[in-house]
């Protein structure tokens, strides 16, 4: 077993700031690889977890997310090449979520894009992404450098998670907006707070210089101590994320420059991204297939699902009819929501069953016993997200 004095190069993973931290609380020693840092996939219970995330305070590791500094003359219209969206109307102390394409109009990815200044960002994703970022900068003057080591952050997210801000000594933090990023100063810590996340519930992003992480984590678990404040780890997120009705990569999409086979790559049509699409802005990578696509009618679609029983649909093959006699997608995404008390899920459907209130035949396989049932349960199809609480957007922030 490695120990914390084994030599780097014998450390398959790296550790994230946070790690000795996250150490002392995991009781079930269960964790996963991101981007090349071993994180937390469950603390105790995913059960506990989710319910901090809904009903009190949580915090989640972001440290393994990507970030790169694009910063020069030429940033704005450099990632006005690159997105889909209109980067040049983001104000400076902004944040918005984007996606970017290759030139056949499908999704290599997608993060979210922080304005510091006239002609600085902060790019944000899940995977790396550098080479096309480096490739896509031909003929603009723009630097582009990753800076994941050194950035530590936090996801702070819960109905009490302003609460327990205040608490800590941020003055005016409930008047941070969605998508607002402001800096503040602890002591010696310079603290960036962004109300941005990826649970769908009132919640901010907490980014710092690694040598405060610790004194950070310490912080954060003192002022929300009377809040019942518990660390998460992937798994309950996910619930969270499919709740909100949040795309996760290699999950509900594959990013093109990584799908082998012809015809799983993915539009941001297809995917009900279509809102991320500026045509208007002027030409960016993907733009004339997009647009040819926008004309035409969509042959497949994202969906969501209301699924009958209790038993998540994952994986699971979609049918016209109970017969399964033709095939019109598969589910992606699927969950038993423990906040709306249904059984939801994200499915790639086909024309015409994408739309809203069709009803559709999902084949699930339950291990009982160690005997396999199949099941055709009935599934309709429902608007995204599946819950969407008022204090998400709420500004001030509701003070629990």
């Amino acid at each position: 077993m490695l120990t914390e004095r084994e030599p780097y190069y014998r450390q398959p993973l790296l550790r994230t700031p946070f790690h000795a931290r996250m150490r002392e609380f995991s009781q079930v020693d269960c964790f996963i690889p991101w981007s090349g840092y071993s994180t937390v996939d469950v603390f105790t219970t995913m059960e506990q977890e989710y319910f901090a995330i809904r009903n009190a305070a949580s915090l989640y590791d972001l440290t393994p997310m990507v970030k790169y500094r694009i910063a020069g003359p030429d940033a704005t219209r450099y990632l006005d090449r690159l997105m889909t969206r209109h980067i040049a109307k983001l104000p400076v102390g902004r944040v918005a979520y984007g996606i970017w394409c290759d030139d056949s109009g499908k999704l290599i990815d997608d993060g979210t894009v922080f304005r510091f200044g006239e002609s600085e960002y902060r790019l944000c994703t899940a995977e790396h992404q550098l080479d096309w970022l480096l490739d896509s900068r031909i003929g603009f003057d723009v630097r582009i450098e990753e800076v994941t080591a050194e950035v530590a952050a936090l996801a702070l997210q819960g109905p009490c998670s302003c609460w327990v801000l205040r608490t800590l000594g941020l003055n005016g933090i409930e008047t941070l907006a969605p998508f607002e990023s402001r800096a503040f100063t602890l002591g010696a810590m310079t603290l960036l707070v962004s109300r941005t996340g990826f649970t769908g519930d009132l919640g901010y992003e907490l980014w710092v210089e690694p040598q405060h992480a610790e004194s950070l984590w310490d912080r954060l678990m003192e002022a929300g101590r009377t809040r019942t404040i518990r660390p998460i780890g992937s798994r309950a997120l996910n619930i969270a994320r499919l709740e909100a009705g949040f795309l996760q990569p290699n999950v509900d999409f594959v990013s093109s420059g990584r799908t082998l086979r012809n015809g799983t790559a993915r539009s941001p049509l297809e995917l009900a991204l279509g809102w991320l699409v500026d045509f208007r802005k002027g030409h960016f990578t993907g733009r004339r297939a997009l647009l040819q696509e926008s004309q035409a009618q969509p042959l497949r679609r994202l969906a969501g699902l209301d699924v009958a029983g209790n038993k998540p649909a994952q994986n699971a093959l979609l049918y016209a009819d109970r017969h399964g006699r033709r095939e019109i997608g598969s589910v992606t995404s699927a969950a038993w929501s423990p906040t709306c008390k249904r059984n939801i899920a994200l499915a790639m459907l086909a024309a015409p069953y994408f739309e809203t209130g069709r009803e559709v035949w999902a084949e699930i396989y339950l291990n009982r016993e160690l005997v396999w049932e199949r099941r055709m349960v009935r599934a309709r199809v429902v608007e995204r997200p599946f819950f969407a609480p008022q204090r998400r957007r709420r500004t001030p922030a509701a003070d629990f």
